[in-house]
């Protein structure tokens, strides 16, 4: 049975390195910037981090793909661009993209360059797949956590461009690249500024023995005495509805696909 690749985060040098080291076949990193979807303040690279990170994959045989999965707002799309232009001057393995435009960019100005498709590209389906590698060459497509394993078989079937999906992480009810919620209460959302809730909008208080999470002002949950307190995320709120106190829309949980594992293997993953 041929064997995945696996492919982990790395949110910091030594994070990249302790995954290097313990297995991992590739990493995916961002830049310290809103052209990467885990802008967390306190993780991510700049341009000399960067290099170091990619030397030292390089140097153990593996392999390192840089995260350039927002969409470009407004006038000014040149950070993206210069986003792909870095990855590209750094000697990473591939881009992952979302806008179809910086796929445009990066296929017409590094046509070498390997390009994968973001879990925030939405591709919920094999004719959204194939119609990236048609138009700009996508090699891989990372598919929304929504999908069953029938669902991703599907795809797979119908396509010959790899496919990766998530193994681990947080799951939510949104389609990723189509989540607008928190810019409800923040005015940015993830697919414009790296993060559904930024942490200059993060607010824990301390309400007697109860801790109050909240994200802009926005009460997004209270905990009792020992209770975790989670990150806020309006998705993963408890919230009054008609007089009850409950997770409105999904209730905070993470993704572990070993129990599904072998049928990945199986169709192909």
């Amino acid at each position: 049975m041929r064997l995945p690749e696996l492919v982990c985060p790395a949110g910091s040098l030594p994070a990249l390195k302790t995954a290097i080291d313990h297995g991992a076949d590739a990493v995916y990193m961002g830049l310290k910037n809103e052209t990467n979807a885990r802008n967390f303040a306190g993780l991510n690279f700049d341009e000399k981090s960067a290099a170091a990170g990619i030397r030292y994959a390089h140097d153990k045989g593996r392999k390192v793909l840089m995260a350039i999965n927002t969409f470009a707002q407004g006038v000014d799309i040149s950070r993206w661009h210069r986003a792909v232009d870095q990855a590209a001057d750094l000697g990473v393995d591939a881009v992952i993209l979302a806008d179809i435009g910086l796929m445009d960019y990066a296929c017409r100005r590094h046509p070498k360059l390997r390009l994968h498709m973001s879990v925030q590209g939405s591709a919920t389906n094999y004719e959204a797949v194939n119609l990236a590698r048609e138009r700009f060459g996508v090699v891989r497509a990372v598919l929304p956590r929504v999908l069953t394993v029938d669902q991703v078989r599907h795809v797979i079937e119908h396509t010959d461009v790899e496919i990766e999906v998530f193994g681990f992480g947080s799951l939510c009810v949104m389609v990723e690249g189509r989540c607008l919620l928190s810019s409800y209460a923040t005015g940015e959302s993830p697919n414009t500024h790296g993060v559904c809730s930024p942490a200059k909008f993060v607010r824990w208080e301390q309400e007697g023995a109860a801790t109050a999470s909240r994200l802009n002002g926005i009460l997004i949950d209270r905990y009792g005495a020992g209770e975790a307190a989670g990150y806020p995320t309006l998705c993963k709120g408890r919230f009054d509805v008609e007089g009850d106190t409950y997770y409105a829309l999904e209730e905070p949980t993470s993704l572990n696909v070993l129990e599904v594992l072998p049928s990945l293997l199986e169709i192909g993953v």
